[in-house]
């Protein structure tokens, strides 16, 4: 009976205790040379631009509500939204939703930068080192924040193409688990966490244009000389 009760708590905690990595094992699987090429032209290191965010008010709305979320798992906010704007840049950037990013390195780490799994997945998005070998560079830094996050979304988005957009397959495949329920179920679970709709605020609207004033009427014109006014 003890020992039932061990395994018991065992499972809750690897289930649902927050920080916990669930990493599953991404399975090598040959390459196109056009597939190859295209997935390291993703991951070539570009300087981002300055923002994902199409405007300015989206930008602190959504920074806003995702750090709140995250405090309690990363305390020093400076780090947190210097976090934040790299994971909503890169998941733009590889056609993902930020949100779904968030869940899934939920799920994966915890939001543990230098976390590793039993089977050797590293760093946020918990990315296999075989990777780097594939469709990388030798000095690649799957602990590096932008690089993980990197080379984690542009793998997801690589394996929704290859399952045509179907996502639970896809997160299957990224956790090494495919066919099973389990890991795509705690990230939708996770991504509903993380769910955000940015609601235009009135200071956020644009001033109406103001509507011009009427033109003075003109003055009427005089008289012809040498003719009365009757």
């Amino acid at each position: 009976m003890r020992r039932l009760i061990v395994c018991f708590v065992a499972l809750f905690c690897l289930l649902w205790l927050p920080g916990i990595s669930r990493a599953g094992n991404q399975q090598y699987e040959p390459l196109s040379v056009s597939v190859q090429a295209a997935l390291s032209g993703s991951i070539a290191d570009k300087k981002p631009p300055r923002s994902s965010f199409k405007d300015y008010g989206e930008a602190v709305a959504w920074l806003s509500a995702m750090s709140q979320r995250l405090a309690k798992r990363i305390p020093d906010q400076k780090y947190r939204l210097e976090l934040l704007r790299a994971i909503h840049y890169e998941a733009t950037r590889a056609g993902l939703d930020p949100q779904l990013v968030l869940g899934l390195i939920q799920v994966e780490s915890g939001f543990r930068k230098y976390a590793v799994s039993s089977a050797g997945a590293k760093g946020y998005m918990q990315v296999m080192p075989f990777w780097v070998g594939l469709i990388g560079q030798p000095e690649d830094n799957l602990f590096h924040l932008r690089t993980n996050l990197r080379y984690g979304c542009t793998i997801l988005r690589h394996y929704l193409d290859i399952e045509k957009g179907n996502l639970f397959r896809a997160l299957g495949r990224y956790n090494g688990s495919l066919g099973r329920a389990e890991y795509p179920n705690l990230v939708r679970n996770a991504w509903n966490q993380w769910r955000f709709e940015h609601k235009i605020t009135a200071s956020e609207t644009l001033p109406t244009r103001p509507v011009p004033a009427a033109p003075p009427k003109p003055a009427p014109l005089p008289a012809p000389v040498g003719q009365s006014g009757r």
